[in-house]
């Protein structure tokens, strides 16, 4: 007794030839179908260069369309052919014309003939799978689907929520359990001709046809009414991708091919020329004997699955691009962002970089330029200081600037002055540390010797703009680690302050601050704020701020500080 081996043909002819060939040269007998599209010319060149194997057989030709019943009728046509012309065949092996076999054809012949009773198919029932692609479990046996997904796609879906809204429901054939599982399989002679040769072919046959996908159920759910013996796999390597999409086997898949141990393998790219030129060899490599475990090569297709789904932190790509929540990470590496440190302290870039050894940037989406650190009029990745050009798309800018220097901590400061658009990125970027002093931009303009009402104006549009920004802080998305303190609050213990964020960014240096960068004066600054509210202004951003505060005065906590 031996092994038959059914191959569906639609392309790569002569790649198909070569694998049957192969089969045949080993004394199996074969038996093919060749998709009816496939032109009369093409099909007889096909059949001129097998036509010295007297174990080859070509079945009557359907033309085959994905998803519907040809695939089955095609399949049927072919193991029938096989069953009445090769009597000496007790397992029959379906594959394809892009299958490739792994293993010398010895091994499989002796795993088959210490098995001679089972049939390997995988059969599971939709309560039990998780890979259906396309929201059609339990329905593609219940609905009818006279349509084809591929060129009809708009009539498929129509009539699919024609029956759902009109609840419309067909009949699951008396004592049948549904199951669905991979098109390739290996049944044994009795179970093929039982389920080919059943009284009721033709009820079955009949359900099918308006069955989506009947191929992955028609066999799949039969054999389970006539097998005595079932292990639900198959012996063919079949990977497929989160879209349900077969993966295709290029060259550089040699070795990987050869760890899973399966017989088989779809779906072979027919230029790849290493892999036929090493598995499709004359005589047999040495017998190994060894399980088919394709289990051993899973963790790298979920990691392949991982990376193309998700990607790298900081990357984007047009695939994912358009999708909110498909990025890995919106960037690839932790920063930190500054707000009102420069207003309330002077020289605070320089001094947070001999801290830390990070650097330190200016305003990145000040209005009119970007201030990268030292001044540069181009960064890293050939970033420009153009606002125009960085305000086309401040996201793309920012997570270019983090993956362009990665290794590095980036800082840098931000305030309601800024542009505002990346304020959200910002607040849902899990890789951003900000810390706030809210209400330290009235600083500056405590120090500006312009017209109390332009200052009046300007103080009334900053708030507006931090208040914005801060509720976007505050929100429940918000991913980003925030620390928010008013200029009253800061000031009350500038120190230890300092020191929290220093042991969040890490760095060089003490443990403890030893040197501290200067306060801006503050003199008058509590006058200040009573003015604005006396000119009908409500400055709270900044809170409690005494009316009257001495410029020499420690601040609370008992620590010195140093103050201009």
């Amino acid at each position: 007794m031996t092994v038959g081996f059914v191959m569906l043909v639609h392309d790569a002819l002569d790649r198909a030839a070569q694998v049957a060939r192969h089969w045949s040269e080993h004394g199996k007998p074969i038996v093919i179908h060749v998709d009816k599209r496939v032109d009369g010319p093409t099909f007889e060149y096909f059949k001129g260069k097998l036509a010295d194997l007297e174990n080859v057989r070509f079945s009557d030709r359907h033309a085959c369309e994905w998803g519907n019943w040809s695939i089955v009728a095609a399949t049927q046509s072919a193991c029938e052919l096989m069953l009445d012309t090769f009597a000496e065949v007790r397992h029959v092996y379906l594959s394809s014309g892009s299958c490739m076999p792994l293993r010398p054809v010895e091994e499989i012949q002796t795993y088959l003939d210490e098995r001679p009773r089972t049939d390997f198919i995988e059969s599971v029932t939709t309560d039990e799978v998780d890979w259906t692609v396309g929201g059609l479990d339990q329905e593609r046996f219940t609905l009818r689907f006279p349509f084809s997904w591929k060129r009809q796609r708009r009539l498929f879906d129509r009539y699919v929520d024609l029956q759902r809204r009109l609840k419309m429901t067909r009949r699951i054939p008396d004592g049948l359990t549904p199951h669905l599982g991979s098109q390739w399989w290996c049944l044994t002679r009795q179970t093929l001709s039982a389920i080919l040769q059943d009284p009721r072919r033709e009820e079955f046959d009949r359900y099918f046809k308006r069955v989506w996908i009947p191929d992955e159920s028609y066999f799949q759910s039969l054999a389970r009414l006539y097998s005595t013996q079932i292990e639900s796999r198959s012996l063919t390597l079949s990977k497929f991708d989160f879209q349900g999409k077969p993966h295709v086997f290029y060259d550089d898949h040699l070795q990987l091919l050869r760890r899973s141990d399966c017989f088989v393998a779809r779906k072979i790219w027919p230029q790849a020329e290493r892999l036929y030129r090493e598995f499709l060899v004359p005589a047999s490599r040495a017998l190994v004997m060894a399980e088919p475990n394709p289990l051993k090569i899973d963790r790298l297709f979920s990691r392949a699955t991982e990376r193309r789904t998700r990607g790298r932190a900081g990357l984007y790509m047009q695939g994912r691009f358009p999708n909110e929540g498909w990025e890995n990470g919106k960037t690839s590496g932790r920063y930190t962002v500054f707000e009102g440190f420069t207003d309330l302290f002077e020289d605070f870039e320089a001094w947070i970089a001999r801290r830390t050894g990070n650097r330190v940037h200016g305003n990145l989406f000040a209005k009119d330029r970007v201030h990268f650190a030292g001044g540069d009029a181009v960064y890293n990745g050939a970033l420009s200081d153009s606002a125009p050009l960085r305000e086309y798309n401040p996201r793309a800018f920012l997570t270019n600037l983090v993956w362009n220097t990665r290794g590095e901590h980036q800082c840098f400061q931000f305030g309601p002055a800024d542009d505002q658009k990346i304020s959200e990125f910002l607040a849902t970027d899990g890789n951003a540390q900000i810390s706030v002093i809210s209400g330290a931009w009235a600083i500056p303009l405590f120090h500006s010797n312009q017209n109390f009402s332009e200052l009046r104006k300007e103080a009334a549009h900053l708030q507006r703009v931090e208040t914005a920004h801060l509720d976007l802080l505050r929100m429940g998305k918000t991913k980003a680690r925030v620390r928010i303190w008013s200029l009253a609050e800061f000031i009350e213990n500038p120190m230890e302050n300092l020191q929290t964020i220093l042991d969040e960014i890490g760095g060089i240096g003490q443990r403890r601050l030893s040197e501290v960068p200067v306060m801006a004066d503050l003199s008058g600054f509590g006058q200040f704020l009573q003015n604005l509210k006396n000119q009908g202004m409500s400055p709270h951003l900044m809170g409690d701020f005494p009316l009257i505060q001495d410029s020499a005065e420690k601040p609370q906590g008992g620590r010195p500080y140093l103050v201009k």
